[in-house]
């Protein structure tokens, strides 16, 4: 039993009420104590995936109870992988608000951050579906409170339908988990991987319907069309580290939709055959094509940005509507690269408000410190359009390929193709007006406020990484791969986590085997 990987849920949960506690009015401790705890998190989901690099399956067992019957905690290739991402994301994040002076604007910012880690880096650790709960309900309230950071009334009221949508997903979260605990028994995810296996084709409504209302709930979370009505308000409204930090929030919906529909409920399972083609796939379709139209029809660049994250969605889930090795292997490297992207463009978007009246796409005095955020906002746009030579045009090329031998590979690569020309006027629309057509207008008689240098650190090392990506393209996508492949051979996650290769390996249930002990005995 690991106890290094309970660590980047544990390190979070006991910060954030230190913060409250110890240094709740002294803004500098704060920001010492959350940048310090980044930075471990940093070190911590390094040393995770060179331990789970080989295929190992990592588990912690609260209480030592075994699964089925205790919590454990589960890393593997995914979950460790999805760790490093969020713990990068943020550490640049939090280094932004801090340059940017967002913390100071309100209260309890740096603790808030920390219980949103927390609940990202539970939700993608956990090994069991009720924990996968909780922890999305830790992300709801702490995400609301970081989302109305600072107050104001179009604030409040994006955070109020935030929170309603997502108590709608909550709901139906529980509705399913009560279906697929009284058609099982269980809501271990390992136990589940067999125990769902068992089920007569005959009495398969129940755990088909549980399989759907779950989908219903992560696309919420991933914010597919037509479950995404909550995101454009709410994460251009959001000050803009929260919404830069949000980027990973939606790949929380997908990182489920993997673990769930390859684990528990696989693509060859006929209790849910067909389930992923006749829903996910179209939504998917939908879903990009929608984003990519919103960011050629937004009127502010905050709204242009949220929309391009309901497309880069969209091309994700296009990804693993394939539930092919190799789907998976493009949507885990578009994944990182739509994160990072997402993240970098809210974060330039901030820059860009100061010294202008607003973020409207209209013609305005020049804003400080122009061509450092006109050449992030460049290598950003084009990263997130998929134009050649960036991390996103080898993303979208990624899935094309992965599409090719489909049925759908018409519909795939018309709507992927269409979208990427759409995003490319929308993107080139809000540039040229914002960088350019400002040049037009009569400066006014004080200098324009340029942003702090920190701030140009933490945007610059969001697209530094984004060109990192497409540089190690080729070994980022070996690794993606090694993920996909061991995803579709759950053997070793299951045995690990269940730690009884006998009986229940070979597809038998506890009240089964049990009464075969006592005969033979």
């Amino acid at each position: 039993m690991s106890h290094w990987i309970i660590l980047p849920i544990v390190l979070p949960a006991f910060l954030a009420p230190f913060i409250v506690l110890a240094a709740r009015f002294h803004v500098s401790i704060q920001r010492a104590i959350s940048v310090a705890g980044l930075l471990a998190l940093i070190v911590l989901g390094i040393g995770l995936s060179w331990q789970v690099s080989d295929g190992t399956v990592l588990l912690y067992q609260l209480g030592d109870w075994a699964a089925p019957f205790g919590i454990v905690v589960v890393g593997d290739r995914l979950s460790i992988f999805m760790v490093l991402l969020t713990a990068v994301l943020a550490f640049f994040v939090l280094l932004y608000a801090i340059g940017s002076g967002w913390d100071a604007r309100g209260w309890h910012f740096h603790a808030l951050f920390q219980f949103q880690l927390m609940g990202i880096m539970g939700a993608f650790l956990t090994g069991d579906l009720f924990n996968l709960f909780v922890f999305f309900e830790v992300l709801l309230i702490a995400s609301y409170g970081l989302m109305i950071h600072a107050g104001g009334t179009v604030r409040l009221r994006a955070g109020v339908q935030y929170v309603l949508f997502n108590l709608l997903g909550s709901t139906l979260f529980l509705f399913a988990l009560g279906s697929i605990y009284a058609e099982t028994g269980t809501l271990n995810m390992a136990d589940l991987a067999q125990r769902v296996q068992l089920i007569d084709a005959s009495e398969t409504v129940g755990i088909r319907v549980a399989a759907v209302l779950l989908l219903m709930v992560f696309a919420i979370k991933a914010a597919l069309v037509p479950l995404h009505f909550w995101l454009p308000s709410s994460y251009a409204e959001a000050p803009a580290p929260v919404a830069a930090l949000f980027a990973i929030m939606t790949k929380v919906g997908a990182y489920a939709i993997i673990r769930v529909y390859t684990l528990i409920f696989p693509p060859e399972l006929e209790a849910t055959l067909g389930l992923h083609g006749t829903w996910l796939l179209p939504a998917a379709l939908v879903s990009l094509a929608l984003g990519m139209v919103g960011v050629l029809a937004a009127k502010s660049l905050d709204r242009l940005v949220a929309f391009s994250v309901i497309g880069s969605m969209g091309m994700v889930m296009v990804a693993i509507a394939l539930f092919t090795p190799e789907g998976i292997t493009a949507a885990l490297y578009y994944i990182v690269h739509s994160t990072l992207a997402a993240g970098a463009l809210f974060l330039i978007s901030d820059l860009v408000r100061h010294g202008r009246q607003n973020l409207a796409l209209t013609a305005q005095a020049p804003v400080g410190g122009m061509a450092m955020t006109a050449a992030f906002f460049f290598v950003a746009a084009i990263a997130m359009a998929g134009l050649p030579p960036l991390s996103g045009f080898v993303g979208k090329l990624l899935i094309l390929d992965a599409a090719f031998d489909t049925p759908q590979v018409v519909w795939i690569w018309a709507v992927v193709l269409g979208s990427s020309l759409v995003s490319v006027v929308g993107f080139a629309r809000a540039g040229s007006v914002i960088f350019w057509k400002s040049h037009s207008v009569k400066v006014q008689d004080h200098a324009p406020i340029a942003p702090s240098a920190l701030s140009y650190v933490a945007t610059g090392g969001l697209v530094v990484l984004l060109v990192a990506h497409t540089v190690f393209a080729g070994p980022v996508t070996r690794y993606t791969n090694s993920i996909a492949t061991s995803l579709f051979e759950p053997g070793a996650y299951v045995s690990t986590v269940l730690d009884t290769p006998g009986k229940l390996s070979e597809g038998k249930d506890d009240d089964a085997a049990y009464a075969q002990d006592d005969e033979e005995h």
